[in-house]
């Protein structure tokens, strides 16, 4: 027995039979009661369409804003790089600067002022004066050849210090650009911006080349440069690894060890 399926009441005739039923007379013939589904369809129909090409058009505006609003970010960060230097220099630079300035341009004229009001030296006493200069400068030359015996020794304790012979242009050339490298790559106070801390620094650098051993901190103080001072110029020379920290039973010594 094939199997049979309930059918819902409208489904129990034809649609050519209920057209032809007296219960509905008005009711159209065969297919024509499609034709107002088929005109509702077709203005829902063209109304998706009218609004895919909106959505189609949204779609090509937010891919061209978001093209340019990259490019506007992207430029922004270019300009952080190119622009925004944290080491830059600020008003109070600028005001600071003008005050050396100032000051430099104050003490050369109280120094022209007193070599104005100073009396004037005779022709015999400056070739005195140069004489002695000649001299000491001989007497410093043949002292640095003089080498440290054994029996100098033993008579004092310890070896006497050798004068530092002087340089020629091409030896001050040549220790002004190992000077300039090394402060590079200081911090940047020790790079110019205090133009008194680049001497001192300059001139720890000087001491601890032309010796020809360890020294202590109290083997470069001088008058303008105390001990405080020495050693806050050594701790940025040990930390680049330019100068080597030393510590043993006779206390702290520092050797010069140059740029890596």
């Amino acid at each position: 027995m094939a199997h049979r399926t309930p059918l819902r009441r409208v489904s129990r005739g034809s649609l050519a039979a209920i057209s032809r039923s007296g219960n509905f007379p008005e009711a159209p013939h065969g297919l024509g009661f499609m034709g107002p589904a088929l005109e509702s369809l077709a203005d829902e129909a063209e109304a998706l369409h009218a609004n895919l090409e909106g959505l189609n058009a949204l779609a090509a505006s937010l891919e061209t804003f978001n093209e340019s609003f990259s490019s506007y970010l992207f430029i922004q960060k270019v300009n952080v790089f190119c622009v925004e230097w944290f080491q830059a220099p600020v008003d109070e630079s600028y005001e600071l600067a003008e005050q050396r300035a100032n000051a430099r341009k104050a003490a050369a004229a109280l120094e022209a002022l007193r070599r104005a009001q100073a009396p004037p030296t005779s022709t015999a006493q400056s070739s005195n004066v140069e004489a002695e200069r000649t001299m000491l400068g001989d007497a410093t030359f043949a002292l640095s050849e003089v080498q440290d015996t054994p029996a100098a020794t033993r008579l004092g304790g310890k070896p006497k210090k050798k004068v530092k012979a002087k340089m020629t242009p091409k030896e001050r050339k040549e220790r002004g650009m190992i000077l300039e490298r090394v402060c590079s790559v200081l911090p940047l106070e020790f790079r110019g911006g205090d133009p008194t801390l680049r001497r001192q620094v300059e001139h720890v650098i000087e001491s601890l080349m032309d010796a020809e051993g360890p020294l202590k901190i109290t083997d470069m103080i001088r008058a303008d440069i105390n001990q405080a001072k020495v050693n806050k110029c050594l701790i940025p020379l040990v930390g680049r690894k330019v100068v080597r920290k030393v510590s043993n039973s006779g206390g702290v010594t520092y050797v010069w060890q140059g740029l890596p």
